[in-house]
């Protein structure tokens, strides 16, 4: 397999501008030197899998993804109809659609999550997780129960929070309720 430098390079320097990390930090952190990582940035030059597990390493993304040659596309279009349909399991109290993949830069991912009337859902318990997440009520009303606290949320409210803090959605009136969530990766 050839490895597009230019590409690799290019991949390499935009997440590590957006995390605003100096080329110093990087190869501090990968016990190379700044010249050797500004060559790799700029396709200049090759680097060993092991130089580049590091830098990916620094950077917090998968290796697969920096040597992958495939381009990163600025924008990705899901038409409705080809969006995969809901993932269900009555016993979590919800169902979601992914409406696009997470990013491999920014973490991000967003979905519309479907909550489950009561008399239909048996689980009870909050869920944890190590993103931030941000909410915003398409349709219905739910409580948002929120690290021990319980808040009302209806049509166009939104919250965000951290996600490692206990938290659930419930509906109210046992309707049905459309929430818009956005994970972000901290």
């Amino acid at each position: 397999m050839t490895i597009n430098l230019s590409l690799l390079g290019e991949k390499i320097k935009t997440i590590r501008i957006k995390q605003r990390k100096t080329q110093q930090q990087i190869a501090d952190d990968c016990g190379i030197s700044k010249s050797l990582l500004s060559k790799i940035e700029n396709g200049k030059t090759s680097a060993a899998m092991a130089t580049l597990s590091r830098i990916s390493d620094a950077l917090e993304v998968k290796l697969s993804w920096i040597i992958d040659d495939q381009e990163d596309k600025t924008i990705e279009i899901i038409k409705g109809n080809n969006r995969k349909g809901k993932i269900e399991d009555v016993d979590m109290g919800y169902s979601y659609e992914r409406l696009a993949k997470r990013s491999k830069i920014t973490g991000i991912e967003p979905m519309v999550v479907y909550v489950t009337p009561k008399d239909i859902t048996t689980r009870q318990e909050p869920y944890t997780h190590t993103e931030d997440e941000f909410i915003y009520i398409l349709h219905g009303t739910i409580d948002l129960l929120y690290d021990g606290e319980t808040y009302r949320m209806t049509t166009h409210d939104s919250a965000y929070f951290d996600g490692s803090n206990p938290h659930f959605f419930l509906p109210v009136d046992n309707e049905e309720a459309q929430v818009l969530t956005i994970y972000v990766e901290k």
